[in-house]
């Protein structure tokens, strides 16, 4: 039996949603174009730092936050169908997964941003802390090097 892994799935389904880059969300932004930013991370995550004004949507809970009658809903997101969405996660991977999702649940316009938060990051765009202050880029820097166990990476 074939096993899906968590990068052969995101790369099944990157073909089919849209993607843009920091520098392209920015640009787009100073042609006038509007974004809700959905920041598909846990919360512990979040927590550290975020694209200031970003909703924290958590992938595992997106479709019910996406749909009316749960403890879960989100109301912005759920009237957003046709507004332009932004989905934020580290790397840009959880939220090519979490546009596939919300495409299936008839959001028109819909991105993944390509990178994630550590592309913003290298594009030297702003990412606050949760109490609003700017986070310092060499704090930024430090948080996004990754730091993967022995244990994590597995047997050879």
């Amino acid at each position: 039996m074939h096993r899906e892994t968590y990068k052969t799935m995101v790369a099944k389904v990157a073909p089919l949603v849209n993607e843009l880059f920091p520098w392209e969300v920015i640009e787009q932004q100073e042609q006038g174009k509007e974004f809700l930013f959905v920041d598909v991370r846990c919360p512990s995550e979040y927590q550290v730092m975020q694209i200031e004004g970003s909703l924290n949507v958590p992938r595992g809970i997106l479709e019910v936050a996406c749909d009316y009658g749960y403890e879960e809903t989100e109301p912005e997101v759920v009237e957003a169908r046709d507004r332009n969405i932004v989905l934020i996660c580290r790397s840009g991977n959880r939220s090519i997964l979490a546009a596939y999702t919300m495409q299936q649940m008839a959001y028109k316009h819909v991105y993944s941003l390509k990178t994630g938060l550590r592309g913003w990051n290298d594009y030297e765009l702003p990412l606050v802390f949760s109490n609003g202050n700017i986070v310092p880029l060499e704090t930024a820097d430090k948080y996004f090097d990754s730091v993967v166990t022995p244990e994590q990476l597995g047997k050879k």
